[in-house]
């Protein structure tokens, strides 16, 4: 469990994020920390350099040096590592390929992107073995991921598919991650999902924050009973909840239909986890106004009328709330199959306003299935 918690490069674009973003300044500190913390842990000397040239963090010139005269070093015995193997078997050649392009990846050349993915690109071509390919597509992925460069992480989880029949638990990671990256919560979830039993792919993301993404993914497209079982009572899910107090507090809130904590969890999500998140700060206003959409259906579900100062009571919101825009619009939409009768400050469900005609439309339906007819 230890190791499945361990943070990978992978947070560095997200530490990026934070501190590039006007709004998180109260997380600023935390990231400028968190992402000199991880150059340093892998001698990032060049991509240092690109960051420091932006004025995103202060330069620290002996820092810098001593980085780069650590890859100087590493870069010499790479380098005598693939000259010496050119003479040698095609194994040998391989692995010098591999190591020069994890080097290039690890530290972030000058030209990063293009540099490393070439050498990564090289290293495939000359690779027999199928968990070497593996590992190297996924390498690609990963490059993908820091950049957010889309085209390179489609291109590879295509190769992935093909290499690994019908997907396996590293790759349905990456694909989990990219789906709810464009917006995909429904696909996205189900692949987290499949994934938790035995994730390893730490190199992405570290374990707590994947737990917490497929919860945030998985609530708001499972019904009310796989909440529970997937979720709730899911030994991956229920042993790392007390870490997440936010995700859960929004999963039990809603399980246990106490919509005024759900109300009070959302907000407190889309501040501290979705507004944040470099995957979701895009998809902050869709994700809150659908969770909305999903809550308020499930509390007309026990009646077929309730007045507009039990839903607010209910919701822990004002009465003019409940009345104003947002619930006009969802019905507007047809999101929400009910009607607000604002002269009695009553919500009908629509199966209550049926006129005569659909009515006897229905009756015809249920007469044609042989179902028994029970006038009231």
């Amino acid at each position: 469990m230890a190791e499945r918690r361990r943070r990978g490069k992978g947070n560095l674009p997200q530490h990026l994020f934070t501190l590039v973003t006007p709004s998180l300044g109260h997380l600023h500190d935390v990231a400028r920390t968190s992402l000199l913390e991880g150059i340093k842990a892998d001698n990032m000397a060049p991509y240092y350099r690109v960051l420091t040239s932006s004025s995103e963090i202060g330069v620290d010139p002996e820092l810098l040096e001593s980085m780069e005269k650590e890859n100087e070093d590493n870069s010499g015995s790479w380098t005598n590592a693939w000259l010496k193997p050119r003479r040698q078997g095609e194994s040998e050649i391989s692995d010098a390929l591999k190591a020069r392009a994890n080097h290039l990846t690890r530290i972030g050349d000058e030209e990063f992107v293009y540099a490393a993915v070439a050498a990564q690109r090289l290293a495939l071509e000359k690779t027999p073995g199928l968990g070497s390919r593996i590992d190297i597509t996924l390498t690609l992925l990963r490059i993908g991921f820091f950049f957010g460069d889309n085209t390179l992480i489609t291109d590879n989880l295509a190769r992935a598919e093909k290499l690994i029949e019908e997907g396996g638990n590293r790759l349905k990671v990456y694909r989990g991650l990219h789906a709810v990256s464009i917006r995909q919560f429904k696909s996205g979830g189900e692949l987290l999902l499949d994934a938790l039993s035995i994730f390893t792919a730490t190199e992405p993301i570290s374990y707590n924050d994947f737990v917490a993404l497929t919860v945030i993914a998985s609530i708001l497209t499972l019904a009310r009973v796989d909440l529970k079982k997937k979720l709730i009572t899911s030994p991956e899910v229920f042993s790392v909840l007390p870490d997440l107090p936010v995700p859960e507090d929004l999963l039990r809130s809603l399980y246990d239909c106490h919509y005024a904590n759900f109300f009070v969890a959302l907000a407190t999500l889309e501040q501290t986890y979705l507004l944040p998140s470099r995957l979701l700060f895009a998809h902050t206003r869709y994700y809150v106004r659908e969770m909305r959409i999903l809550a308020y259906p499930q509390l007309l579900e026990s009646y077929r009328s309730v007045t507009l100062e039990s839903l607010g009571g209910a919701f822990g919101v004002s009465v003019d709330l409940s009345t104003g825009e947002e619930l006009s619009q969802f019905i507007a939409n047809g999101r929400w199959h009910c009607t607000i009768d604002k002269y009695d400050k009553v919500v009908k469900q629509w199966d209550v306003l049926l006129n005569p005609v659909q009515r006897l439309s229905k009756v015809l339906y249920w007469s044609l299935a042989g179902i028994p007819l029970v006038w009231m």
